[in-house]
């Protein structure tokens, strides 16, 4: 991990700066001015970049190489198996080295096809309205002397509020954990898990440490966000007022996570000129979070912290979901290529240096989703119903910030879709719209006679498939989701190979037998260095291959 990350970032370093460059400076997004401070803003992000990616990528190869092995060890004396001596040291040698390999891979699909695919979005999409986004230039001296402000304050106050509440953290961890050990709750609930509870408790001075400090330095991205309110607000008024409020919104926000009286004895001042929004002024108090509280409500017991291993809620994992999505992608992928939909000039652009249409890469798990969403929708489902029966709902979603980019719209769209209450014709109009919008030549000539659409709805229809492009587009980005495909893509040259060699083998045999070699060479992990055409995968980037060799 450590040299093949190394590697990565030092071999592609000088390709990420001259295509950021070159994509900031081709955007029509913004004006001179922002563009102007991006590219500067970009010099330094990637100068930190390369400072912190090296040493990060050493720490992180000796992390897993010694974490993972001591894991599988602990793996190695679980119930049911045998010969435990064994396998504690077999287990964790050759997975780990795999694993290794596949995360060098992953970082590799981050930093070739996620940033081009960024990258496309910003210098190949235009001004929703028509007018690039530029900044006012008399509201910057405004914002500036807030900034100085806020660091100067928060960064004074934020440092006496938490030495003040500094021995509260302290003493009052170490009593939730002694409470816990005594009463078999929390982290001690597992006897496996006691060891590290215990060592938990020598350790706690050194987590409130280590949040002392964490509060000290919020008071940068805090403070500094006086200039954001001063220069949205165009008042440096408002701008001071912030500065004045965080430091109560600080000191009642860790009132509430020390179980300490709620409220701030500090004045809050209204900072937003608007009266909607409830971070916008005099907004209620910070719900109080049950880190340290006992939940004291008469006649309700506490609920356990954390959950027994053993009877533990099922949950949704964001990397299981993607191998279901492209378990998903496997049936009707097979279906499209036996109906003729997807062809073999997909496979072929989706694998090569040409410019892809997204047929495959985009619009292939976009129709999947579809499915999912109509599915929902017609069961009145309140989450997203999957082809196994399983149901993804918000109690068993992931908790994370990047599956709720997904999920949230994907609500938003089957309530939609609900609501138009479709025919089958319609449905697959949108299927068959929301598969080939990558290629407007054979939609055309695709997309099924439907007499009851009408203008209106057919616009509906359009926003859709653009909105499920443009999420499906995203994950496409998540990480893991490029060796998820690639697999997937396996899968459809093999179907796509039977397909054609039961009529016509002895025309097309030779092509796809050179078709097969070539996307074998690309998807083997010995040839990762030599994919240098995999990023075209975006059906917007429209760019030349060219010019984005290295």
């Amino acid at each position: 991990m450590a040299v093949g990350l190394s590697a990565l970032i030092l071999g592609l370093w000088p390709m990420h700066l001259i295509w950021t460059y070159y994509s900031i400076i081709r955007t029509e997004l913004v004006g001179p001015i922002v563009k102007f401070l991006l590219l500067i803003a970009a010099t330094a992000i990637l100068i930190i970049w390369l400072i912190i990616g090296i040493p990060g990528s050493v720490f992180a190869g000796l992390a897993y190489g010694f974490l993972a092995p001591i894991m599988a060890t602990f793996g190695a004396f679980g119930e049911g198996k045998e010969k435990p001596l064994f396998h504690s040291y077999v287990d964790g040698t050759w997975s780990t080295i795999t694993g290794s390999c596949t995360i060098v891979r992953d970082v590799k699909d981050l930093l070739f096809h996620s940033y081009f695919s960024i990258m496309d979005d910003l210098h190949l999409q235009k001004p929703p309205d028509g007018k690039p986004y530029e900044i006012r230039l008399l509201d910057i001296p405004g914002a500036l002397i807030a900034a100085a402000c806020g660091l100067l304050l928060d960064g004074i106050m934020f440092t006496l509020i938490a030495s003040y509440k500094f021995p509260v953290m302290l003493f009052k961890g170490w009593t939730r954990l002694i409470q816990d050990l005594i009463g078999r709750e929390g982290p001690f609930l597992e006897t496996a898990c006691v060891p590290f509870a215990g060592l938990a408790i020598l350790l706690w001075p050194y987590a409130v440490v280590g949040a002392f400090l964490a509060s000290i330095l919020s008071s940068i991205p805090l403070g500094a966000y006086g200039a954001v309110v001063a220069y949205q607000e165009s008042s440096f008024i408002m701008g001071l007022a912030y500065v004045a409020s965080s430091v109560s919104i600080f000191d009642e926000y860790t009132n509430d996570v020390l179980d300490m009286a709620p409220g701030s004895c500090f004045p809050r001042f209204k900072y937003r000129k608007s009266e909607d929004g409830s971070s916008h002024g005099h907004s209620g108090l910070i719900s109080r979070p049950s880190s340290f509280n006992k939940e004291k409500q008469e006649g309700k017991r506490p609920p356990s912290r954390v959950t027994s291993f053993k009877n533990s809620i099922d949950e949704f994992n964001p990397f299981k979901l993607l191998d279901h999505l492209f378990a998903e992608c496997r049936h009707p992928g097979e279906e499209l290529v036996n109906k003729g939909v997807i062809t073999m000039e997909d496979i072929e652009e989706t694998k090569s240096g040409k410019v892809g249409r997204g047929v495959l890469n985009v619009g292939l798990p976009a129709y999947v989703i579809l499915n999912a969403l109509l599915r929902s929708a017609k069961a009145n489902s309140v989450g997203l119903i999957l082809s196994d029966g399983s149901e993804i709902t918000s109690e068993n979603r992931p908790r994370h910030n990047l599956f709720d980019w997904f999920f949230d719209p994907l609500m938003v769209i089957k309530e939609q879709i609900k609501a138009e209450n479709f025919t089958e014709e319609e449905e697959e109009y949108l299927k068959m719209r929301v598969l080939l919008a990558g290629d407007p030549n054979r939609l055309r000539s695709a997309l099924p006679e439907v007499p009851s659409l009408n203008e209106r709805k057919r616009a509906e229809i359009d926003a859709f498939a653009r909105r499920l492009q443009g999420i499906t587009k995203s994950i496409s980005r998540y990480p893991t989701a490029k060796r998820r495909f690639d697999a997937l893509v396996k899968v459809l040259l093999s179907e796509l190979e039977r397909t054609m060699g039961g009529s016509n083998q002895s025309t097309n045999g030779s092509r796809v037998q050179r078709l097969r070699s070539s996307v074998a060479r690309m998807l083997s992990q010995k040839s990762m260095g030599k994919t240098a055409n995999i990023r075209d995968e975006d059906p917007e980037g429209q760019i030349t291959s060219s010019s984005r060799i290295l």
